[in-house]
């Protein structure tokens, strides 16, 4: 199979035949053989009614259902799991992203060879408040943090060698950082593609302002872990030493002032011996924070479980 289309969804029955007729136009086309996998994160309207009816009309639809709603991670997850195709895109539901754009990634995937393509919303049709501007500052953020140069960290149409999307697990808010999960799993060559950016046209977005702290919070943990996934101890034993050695010090300098420099005042009178006292604790704890952290890395991590109702050849 050329090419998986996976489409996370919420709440989009208005805009998936739509969207299903122009993905289908694009392959036919093209003369590609694909599949597309609905991935249903727990719409309460008739998105799964929709999605059936899709399938009887078009053999190559495929479709997940979530008991509830877990988010988009778990939803993109999920998908990749069962994809075929070669090339794998992903995209959003709401008609904001062109399936018009899937030539031009296949190409830059198969022929180029790159492990992964984003998209780049160079003109958007978003309010600049509410997320061109915070956009923008997330997305210098990403770039210094993580040394990948791209302009759309966010962008929901994107293009995955399959070798990618079988060998990453995304979960909470982690879609945003999937550039930066394949880069930490060995998929480095990464690229970039402008794409057309179009007005939603249905509903409203299911996206508000908590997403970006979320999102920052995601980002500190990509960042640790890909520093210091194998090796906590790196971590909380350098932090720990200073904080216990600065701690040992202070007891030192206390002791000897008190039998060298005749200071007659107890010690336990002086904030300072408290101050060395707290530092050895901390320093203490952050050396058994690593050593738990070391023991629990030594074990394989139970893979994520959600909860899913139905499916459709997938």
């Amino acid at each position: 199979m050329d090419i998986s289309v996976v489409v996370p969804l919420l709440n989009e029955a208005e805009s998936l035949p739509e969207l299903e007729a122009w993905i289908r136009r694009v392959m036919d086309e093209n003369g590609f053989s694909y599949e597309i996998v609905f991935v249903d994160d727990g719409s309460t309207d008739n998105s799964w009614a929709v999605i059936q009816q899709l399938s009887e009309a078009n053999p190559n639809v495929k479709a997940l259902r979530f008991r509830r709603n877990y988010g988009k991670s778990p939803a993109l997850n999920e998908g990749f799991k069962v994809v075929q195709g070669d090339v794998v895109i992903t995209m959003d539901a709401d008609l904001q992203d062109s399936p018009d754009e899937i030539p031009g990634l296949f190409k830059m995937i198969k022929e180029e060879g790159y492990d992964l393509v984003s998209g780049w919303k160079k003109v958007r049709y978003d309010s600049k408040l509410m997320k061109n501007i915070p956009s923008k500052f997330f997305n210098w953020t990403t770039r210094r943090m993580s040394g990948i140069k791209l302009h759309d960290f966010n962008c929901g149409l994107k293009a995955y060698r399959n070798e990618v999307v079988k060998n990453i697990q995304v979960y909470g808010e982690m879609h945003r950082y999937i550039p930066v999960i394949a880069k930490m799993n060995g998929f480095g060559h990464i690229g970039e593609k402008v794409v057309h950016h179009q007005k939603r046209k249905f509903g409203k977005s299911k996206f508000g302002l908590s997403r970006f702290i979320r999102g920052y919070l995601d980002l500190i943990t990509i960042n640790f872990i890909s520093k210091f996934s194998n090796r906590p101890m790196h971590f909380f034993g350098v932090l720990g030493s200073l904080s216990f050695l600065a701690g040992f010090i202070i007891s030192v300098y206390l002791v000897c002032t008190k039998y060298f420099g005749h200071v007659y005042v107890s010690m336990t009178r002086r904030p300072l011996f408290y101050l060395g006292i707290l530092a050895m604790i901390v320093g203490v704890q952050l050396f058994s924070t690593g050593f738990l952290a070391e023991m629990i890395t030594s074990t394989q991590r139970e893979k994520r479980v959600y909860s899913i109702s139905e499916r459709i050849n997938a």
